[in-house]
């Protein structure tokens, strides 16, 4: 949804420009324009106007976003701070408090990672097992690192049996989190009435399948309890993979907006995907899978990573979306 940021799985392109004087841009002549909650005899701020101020700050889909913001707005002062604090930088996605994300509206907060268009495929990818471990049991699915829960109420959604867990070490992302799956997991595809949800087990729409879910607050596997050890069927661990000395490199719209432990994968990335692996055979169930997303330069080191960690591993890629996923697997253990 956004247009500022270079990164190919959220659409962006890079752009800069000076932004206009704060209160340029009323258009007084044109009913089209009005801003739909604003009563008559008010300045009209028009389409027009917040489409220059957000293409002069270089929004490339400045049109886009323009009508996003107005849609969201229900004053004609929201809608010009919304248009400021998208022209100052801030992803689009946080000022409009939400990410379309498989179809579901996510709800998202100052400070929570931003989803990304291409961790849809490793949606995707556990949707396949999802499926197939659906036809003998309820499977159980965790989100490590979970974010706002978009993977995770996905993955609920989309299954028509499930037990979820997810966990974030971070508090804001566990509260969105809880915000999420209550909404997704209430049949309301994620557009309904956001909150519940805290760390209760949860259940579908009247007539729905039950669906349990819980939201752990705390570091990797240490979040999760006890009871899941060795029971796991699907790990989604969408862990940050940035090489520390290219954060400064990023475009600000992440450097500058999104929590600097979603992003930093420490010296070569890959520091927290070694400790998921490490741990990962314990926790998962026989047969079950790991998924984890990783750069096509990192693939080679992630599936060694994995590898060293007793798993069974293949990586999944895809072109569109410019994501990669490798897919760890408990192995049957020896002797047997």
């Amino acid at each position: 949804m956004s247009s500022q940021q270079s990164d190919p799985s959220r659409q962006l392109d890079a752009g800069t420009g000076a932004v206009p004087e704060a209160g340029t841009g009323v258009d007084a002549g044109v009913d089209a324009g009005r801003h739909p909650h604003e009563p008559y005899g008010q300045p009209r701020l028009s389409l027009a106007a917040v489409v220059g101020r957000l293409r002069a700050a270089g929004c490339v889909f400045a049109e886009d976003e323009a009508e996003l913001l107005l849609a969201e707005a229900p004053t004609p002062a929201a809608l010009a701070a919304l248009t400021d604090r998208r022209a100052s930088g801030e992803p689009l996605e946080l000022v409009l408090g939400w990410a379309e994300f498989r179809g579901l509206r996510v709800r998202l907060e100052p400070g929570v990672f931003v989803p990304r268009r291409r961790t849809e495929f490793l949606v995707r990818q556990a949707l396949a097992l999802g499926h197939q471990a659906e036809e003998g049991s309820t499977p159980v699915v965790v989100d490590l690192c979970c974010g706002s829960g978009a993977v995770g109420a996905a993955l609920a959604v989309a299954l028509e049996r499930v037990e979820l867990h997810a966990a974030d070490v971070d508090p804001v992302a566990v509260r969105c989190a809880r915000r999420n799956l209550a909404a997704a997991l209430r049949g309301g595809r994620g557009h309904g009435t956001y909150g519940g949800g805290y760390g209760e087990p949860g259940a579908g729409g009247s007539g729905a399948p039950h669906k349990p879910y819980a939201v752990h607050e705390g570091d990797l596997f240490a979040a999760l309890p006890g009871t899941l050890r060795g029971r796991v069927d699907i790990l989604a661990a969408n862990v940050p993979y940035v090489p520390s000395d290219e954060i400064a490199l990023l475009p600000s719209e992440a450097r500058d907006h999104e929590p600097r432990t979603a992003l930093d994968g420490g010296a070569d990335g890959l520091d927290v995907l070694r400790r998921v692996a490490a741990e990962a055979a314990d926790w998962l169930a026989p047969g079950g899978c790991l998924l984890v997303e990783t750069s096509e330069r990192q693939e080679a080191e992630a599936v060694a990573v994995l590898r060293r960690g007793g798993l069974g591993v293949r990586v999944k890629r895809s072109e569109e979306l410019y994501a990669t996923v490798v897919i760890a697997t408990r192995l049957p253990a020896r002797g047997r």
